[in-house]
């Protein structure tokens, strides 16, 4: 029982798909009553015998058509070729099953049977009172414009429909995008914030921390110069752990990758930090106290900009990573210039054991992790790389290869393109269009992407193919009319025929002169007139000759006997 109520649950959902809203429900049940009502005055002046059936079943099939509407098409088409009351449910039912049914090969195979029922039932209701041909054409005309067109009608909204949910969708979907490309960018630029500061900040006060410390140590300054230098090379060493717990909150908070780097300035000197550069980053070490070797190697080829902004970065970062933690090493920068990229190296030996104040204050030194992999960032995005690690000595080298025109894609300039500040700039505004465009060209072909082919619209298509039907409707009906004149003057005898022929003739020499009759036109006059000869065969014909009487046609009947014309009669009948 439990599997017999759930099947009946089941077929009962998909005959009457939900949510039946009050809305929804008055409009139903108005439109069942509304074509039921329709379909029995329809029924009534017809022969078919449904007209209690009509109705009520006209009203079934039309609650039906939502969940089964290829189902209820088949229905209503083979019908409406018995009886005339399920014509109007058939433009419903059209119209529901090109708006529903979501298969190309259902909705087609549905149509064709449709048409193929309607037509065999009507031709074989009213075979023999009409040429085959007729019948056919006539059914072909009729489903064309009571069902085809407005499924065609109904698909187009429907795909309209579809349509504009789907640029809904997709408009809050870029909206969306729009949204996290602006947060990307401001997390980038913090991250860009980020790294300069540890660069240059951090740089700067190594050095003063390392200056300080040296001057601690000094003999020559007096006790009170040397307790106010410890003072400054303590808040330098402090601040250089607030600046480390910055940047890593900058970079905790940003997931996005470095951005190129921009062409910056090193603090203080208002000057760009590129290669030319790095001879200042020795001196002010030097002046620092630290021994530091430089040495350059090869033919001087000048880089791209953002390549020797990327080379200045990781000499100064490799510089105070020196400074903190080998302090007293010598330290040795090398540039060499390979044939196809830029080597720089800068290395250090193991440090001196440590001692006094001077020691103290370096071992203070905090370090946030994140030098290294900002130096690799760097170079990945000029195409080049970085390896940092121990020398057999115990010592600490790092070396990066740089191409000299840096990157494919990245700016000669070094400019960040798309980078947005971090209440969120015109950068914003450029890293947002980019966005756009990218998911743009990212979107198929079917769904207006840059491959679409624009002639492939919902609306084009079904009007198109309304065009179409509404030309072979126009065909069939002159055919229809050709045809229907063409018969008509089959079942025509003409006057001069009828007077020439006389009572008593052959019969084969009497229809040597007949029209070939069509019983389509005569069929309802036979019977009428005179009682027949007894024994007699009679044919009807039409009269070419017409009368004053309004709803009144001539008649011509020939009766044949024996094979000879017995009678001959022509008379008014009502039609």
């Amino acid at each position: 029982m439990d599997a017999l109520a759930k099947a009946w649950s089941k077929a009962v959902r998909t005959a009457f798909p939900g949510p039946w809203r009050p809305g929804l429900v008055v409009r139903e049940v108005g439109g069942a009553l509304l074509l039921g009502a329709l379909a029995m005055p329809l029924e009534a002046g017809s022969d078919s015998g449904l007209f209690l059936l009509s109705g009520p079943g006209t009203a079934v099939l039309f609650l039906l058509r939502r969940g089964l509407p290829a189902t209820v098409l088949v229905l209503t088409a083979a019908a409406s070729g018995w009886a005339a009351g399920p014509l109007p449910l058939l433009v419903c039912a059209g119209w529901s099953a090109g708006a529903r049914v979501k298969r190309v090969g259902v909705l087609a195979g549905s149509f064709t049977g449709g048409f193929l029922l309607m037509t065999a039932v009507g031709v074989v209701k009213d075979i023999g009172s009409a040429p085959v041909k007729l019948m056919i054409g006539f059914s072909l005309g009729g489903f064309l414009l009571l069902a085809v067109l407005p499924a065609l009608w109904g698909r187009y909204r429907a795909q309209r429909r579809a349509l504009l949910d789907a640029l809904r969708e997709r408009n809050d979907q870029l909206l969306r995008e729009r949204t996290m490309v602006a947060h990307q960018a401001r997390l980038r630029e913090r991250h860009r914030i980020a790294q300069d500061m540890h660069d240059s900040l951090g740089h700067q006060l190594a050095l003063i921390s390392v200056h300080t410390g040296a001057l601690e140590v000094d003999r020559t300054l007096t006790d009170r110069q040397r307790e106010a230098v410890g003072v400054l090379r303590l808040a330098a060493v402090a601040a250089m752990r607030e600046l480390r717990e910055v940047v890593g909150v900058l970079h905790d908070e940003s997931t996005a990758p470095l951005p190129a780097p921009a062409a910056a300035t090193t603090p203080g000197t208002g000057r760009t930090g590129g290669l030319d550069d790095i001879t200042k980053l020795v001196e002010s070490s030097r002046a620092a106290g630290t021994p530091v070797s430089f040495s350059e190697a090869g033919d001087r080829r000048p880089p791209a900009a953002n390549v020797g902004h990327a080379a200045y970065r990781i000499v100064q970062e490799a510089l105070t990573n020196a400074h903190k933690h080998a302090p007293g090493a010598v330290i040795t920068v090398a540039l060499r210039y390979e044939p196809d990229a830029l080597v720089v190296e800068v290395v250090n030996p193991r440090a001196p054991e440590p001692v006094g104040v001077h020691a103290a204050g370096v071992a203070a030194a905090v370090s946030g992790g994140q030098g290294l992999t900002g130096l690799r960032e760097r170079a990945r995005l000029v195409g080049g790389m970085v390896h940092a690690g121990p020398t057999p000595e115990a010592g600490f080298r790092l070396a990066a290869v740089l191409p000299y025109e840096g990157a494919g894609g990245a700016p000669a300039d070094g400019s960040v393109a798309g980078t947005a500040g971090a209440a969120g700039g015109a950068g914003d505004v450029a890293g947002v269009a980019g966005a756009e465009a990218w998911l743009l060209d990212a979107l198929p072909a079917a769904d207006g992407g840059p491959g679409a082919r624009r002639w492939r619209s919902p609306a084009l298509g079904c009007a198109l193919s309304g065009l179409v039907v509404l030309l072979v409707v126009g065909g069939l009906l002159a055919w229809g009319v050709v045809s229907f004149v063409r018969a008509a003057g089959e079942a025509t005898v003409k006057r001069s025929v009828y007077d020439s022929i006389q009572v008593g003739m052959p019969q084969a020499e009497v229809e040597k002169r007949l029209p070939a009759g069509n019983a389509f036109f005569t069929k309802g006059y036979e019977g009428s007139g005179p009682t027949p000869p007894a024994g007699a065969a009679c044919r009807y014909f039409l009269s070419e000759e017409t009368t004053d009487t309004w709803g009144e046609d001539n008649i011509v009947r020939l009766c044949f006997k024996d094979g000879a014309l017995v009678e001959k009669q022509h008379y008014p009948v009502k039609s």
